[in-house]
């Protein structure tokens, strides 16, 4: 019995798996750089504070990163006494950072001779300079010597100017995509406002000194818990027009421009007054209030918040107060507390004295809050309720001390 033959089939073309494109990546590290300027106004009173005794700056933020400078007039060490030290310092916590530094004492003749002292745009050794917790410092503890620097056009009219720089180090992993979409930016505030200007559908007017403003009711309501009320709980549900009165029809506009664009025309807000008060920023404040527009208000306090000083802070603070601005009245009595004796010889802190009294006994706990940080400082000559209750002017300026 003979074998069975076995047929072998072969192809005629070998099918070859699909390919696939190649992927690339990149690991890039680069530095997010951020600078302060740091201004010590009367170096002559602050000599002889100690060895190792420093004064600070604000803290400022750099690639996610709190820092501070520090200034030691006496050295911070014995053996550095003859010089003064300066130090930029990591002030918040989380993990390490890498960062470059520089520091900058700047030649006030305008001569452009600064003193600089730079890990930028040079070689390093050992790579950037690592901090691993809040209060880790680097910078020089023989900074400049102190006799030089009393005579030099570093210091100008007792006053000198310290520049830094930090340069945060970051790392990514860059990707290769071989395709991408581009996504539109979002419209939905174009969309709305086209609909208020174009009255397509309103159903209700709004009678605002004479002047009408169509609107609709469910956009209003969506916006503003008291509309939502009034429309959808209350007796103006089927309301055709309603009088608005005590807001002028600048502010309403403005208003109903903010409910539907969630934006303000931010030329108009920057139009100066005289008084604040008189202000579009300050009219749109007690418009947020009245109708309960809480990111309305947040910006109205931001615009506000920039235009504090000595001579506005009380002002701002009674609208603060008056319209529950909660951020903008914090942010007033702190700025009051730390400049007491010029706010008080300002012409707002008369008009806080004789309407808002209330108020004045805030301030006095602010400033009693601000005084126990600092009590190592020494006390004062005259009580702060003193001042505050008599409205004296004082001579005496208070200095902030950080430890």
């Amino acid at each position: 019995m003979s074998d069975v033959p076995t047929i072998t089939h072969v192809p005629d073309e070998i099918t070859v798996g699909e390919l696939v494109p190649p992927t690339s990546s990149r690991f890039v590290t680069d530095t997010v750089n951020g600078s302060h300027r740091f201004m010590i106004q009367g170096y002559s009173l602050i000599k002889g504070m100690g060895v190792g005794k420093s004064i600070s700056s604000d803290s400022f933020t750099v690639g996610g990163h709190q820092w501070a400078i520090y200034f030691y007039p006496d050295g911070k060490n014995p053996e550095d006494s003859m010089h003064v030290s300066a130090f930029i310092a990591l002030a918040s916590e989380g993990p390490d950072v890498r960062a470059l530094f520089e520091l900058t004492l700047v030649d006030q003749s305008g001569k452009g001779n600064h003193e600089v002292h730079s890990h930028f745009n040079r070689r390093l050794e050992n790579g950037p300079y690592t901090l691993k917790s809040s209060g880790c410092m680097w910078g020089y503890k023989r900074f400049f010597r102190r006799a030089l620097l009393e005579t030099s056009d570093y210091l100008k009219d007792d006053c000198l100017k310290i520049n830094c720089t930090v340069g945060v180090v970051r790392s990514t992993i860059e990707c290769s995509s071989l395709h991408t979409i581009q996504v539109p930016d979002p419209d939905m505030g174009a969309h709305f406002g086209m609909l208020l200007e174009n009255m397509e559908a309103s159903d209700v007017i709004f009678n605002v000194a004479g002047e009408m403003f169509h609107a609709h009711k469910l956009v209003l309501a969506a916006r503003s818990p008291v509309f939502h009320t009034e429309f959808l709980c209350g007796h103006e549900g089927d309301a055709q027009e309603i009088v608005v009165n005590d807001m002028e029809p600048e502010v309403f506009k403005a208003m109903l421009h903010f409910i539907y664009k969630d934006d303000l025309v931010e030329e108009e807000l920057e139009a100066t007054r005289t008084c604040i008060s008189d202000t579009l920023t300050a009219k749109l404040l007690s418009a947020a209030d009245r109708y309960d527009l809480t990111r309305l208000r947040r910006l109205c306090e931001s615009h506000l918040c920039k235009d504090i000083s000595i001579n506005s802070v009380a002002q701002i603070l009674a609208l603060a107060d008056r319209y529950h601005a909660a951020e903008l009245k914090s942010v007033c009595l702190s700025f009051a507390a730390e400049n007491l004796s010029a706010v008080m010889q300002s012409d707002g802190f008369e008009y806080l004295k004789e309407n808002c009294p209330a108020l004045q006994s805030e301030l006095l706990k602010t400033v009693a809050g601000c005084e126990d940080d600092s009590s190592s400082g020494g006390g004062k000559s005259k009580s702060v309720w003193a001042q505050l209750s008599d409205g004296g002017d004082t001579n005496g300026r208070r200095i902030r001390q950080r430890t």
